[in-house]
């Protein structure tokens, strides 16, 4: 029988800086996702990459007087070691400098010339170099950019242009109809909204004189590649570049903060259209990021680091507090205190006190295994794992960690009332027994959240389970544990 298969994307991040939590956070939810499916036994691809060319990133690395490439080159470098730390399992890193996406990317744009999708002529229109984004009046504040805060450049210069106009009413066909997903329902109606007040043909290049760090056009060496084409297409070329195309195409979900919805609803659907590719499944939109209520950005110096977070709390307590704290597709608030009580309580007393006081007991009493036998259903149904994998297929990653927690609770309730510590014989057994597969299957269910710690209580438990088929009571027919050092200490 041919298996699932679960292809899943995050945005490419922009190589003009440093990753920051917002990265962190989409990364991490997509991570989730993956190790979700492939415990539900799927062949999954979980794609991730950094955006390389444009207009932004040749002014930084001027400015610093370096080499653009040598300045994307470090940029990538510090995502892949950020994402190491973050123990984020992505199946390929792409760059969009690497040769075979530059290959491709060149292909499609000679395809869209032949098909006359492409056309030259002049566009004028305010440009945000920060968004690498044209602006239309409705988007501006105060004539600025809302998202940086900066002046916009009216623009009139020799340009390709893509006829994006000429798939206004097949894309509202197709996101009104669902066929192309938007989730959640109000992102989905946002873009129903501005696409019915009339899509535009884009520019689709720049002069090469003004910004020579792209993918110059394979029919005019005048021109370089718009920075978008270049990076949409790195969702195929992610694939292409591990013969992985047939099996994985399309996406099931593609993640993204709101801040590039439009263009990924609008632009990159059109070019999978002209090009007689399939589009993605799903496009998930999540919320913004604001720290202790205030905006995160670099000017006011309160962009976190995740590679800070993950050296002081570890990366276990990054993960389980950015998608415990923040309902998924809402906006949220980061704050390290509140990090620091979710750690503390959930972490280390609810979770990290279960595991011990179980162990603690199963070790002393039965020093020479715990072996099967009776479990207690008292406490086994409490636990519904459909619920917890509804969740996961609704996105409401949020929601399914809740109701792991919730069985933690039931079991730290369970050892409270029944008192197993004196309990003697086949009834101690019972309770045992029960109490530790139910650590097992939490080990199972979290691992996707908190992977370093599932693998610590595998590790204690002598156990080692990689599929959510073992998340059932009885599945072990003798435990021989050995205990190790606290799952979480405390912080202050």
């Amino acid at each position: 029988m041919t298996k699932k298969k679960f292809y899943i994307t995050t945005p490419i991040y922009y190589a003009n800086a440093e990753p920051h939590i917002g990265s962190a956070y989409t990364t991490i939810a997509a991570d989730i996702l993956a190790r979700w499916h492939r415990l539900k036994g799927e062949e999954v691809f979980f794609l991730t990459g950094t955006d390389e060319h444009g207009q932004k990133i040749q002014e930084t690395a001027e400015q610093k007087n370096i080499n653009p490439n040598q300045f994307v080159d470090n940029i990538a470098d510090k995502f892949k070691k950020t994402f190491n730390l973050l123990n984020i399992s992505n199946d390929n890193f792409i760059r969009t400098t690497n040769k075979k996406h530059e290959e491709e990317v060149k292909k499609i744009l000679q395809e869209l010339y032949d098909k006359k999708f492409i056309y030259k002529g002049y566009y004028e229109a305010y440009y945000c170099v920060g968004c690498e984004q044209y602006k239309t009046p409705s988007d501006l504040v105060d004539g600025k950019c809302p998202l940086h805060n900066r002046e916009l450049e009216l623009r009139r210069e020799e340009a390709y242009l893509f006829k994006l106009s000429s798939f206004q009413k097949k894309l509202l066909d197709l996101i009104k109809t669902e066929k192309y997903l938007i989730l959640p329902k109000k992102r989905r109606n946002e873009v129903i909204s501005f696409i019915e007040r009339g899509l535009n043909d884009i520019s689709f290049s720049r002069l090469k004189e003004k910004v020579y760090w792209g993918i110059e056009l394979p029919f005019d060496k005048n021109h370089t590649c718009f920075v978008w084409v270049d990076a949409f297409w790195n969702y195929l070329t992610g694939l292409i570049e591990k013969n992985e195309f047939k099996k994985f195409w399309p996406p099931d979900v593609q993640l993204m903060a709101n801040d590039i919805l439009r263009v990924h609803a609008t632009i990159w659907p059109a070019l999978l259209l002209a090009t007689k590719n399939k589009l993605p499944k799903t496009l998930f939109i999540h919320g913004y990021f604001t720290v202790n209520r205030k905006k995160m950005s670099k000017s006011l110096g309160n962009a976190i680091s995740p590679d800070y977070l993950a050296g002081k709390y570890g990366p276990d307590g990054v993960r389980y507090f950015l998608i415990r704290e923040i309902p998924f597709g809402e906006d949220g608030d980061f704050s390290e205190i509140a990090l620091k009580e979710r750690l503390n309580n959930e972490l280390a007393n609810d979770l990290g006190n279960l595991v011990s006081r179980i162990l603690t007991l199963t070790e002393k009493n039965f020093k020479n295994g715990l072996k099967k036998t009776i479990i207690d259903k008292n406490l086994s149904s409490k636990l519904d794992i459909n619920k917890i994998d509804s969740y996961i297929e609704k996105y409401e990653l949020h929601n399914a960690l809740n109701e792991v927690w919730k069985f933690i609770n039931e079991c730290n309730k369970h050892i409270n009332q029944e008192q197993p510590w004196k309990m003697q014989g086949k009834e101690l057994e019972k309770h045992l027994y029960t109490l530790t597969e139910s650590i097992r299957i939490i080990s199972i269910l979290i691992s996707p959240f908190i992977p370093e710690t599932s693998e610590k209580i595998f590790s204690q438990l002598n156990v080692k389970c990689e599929s959510l088929n073992e998340a059932k009571f009885g599945l072990i027919k003798e435990y021989k544990i050995k205990k190790g050092k606290v799952l979480f200490k405390k912080v202050i």
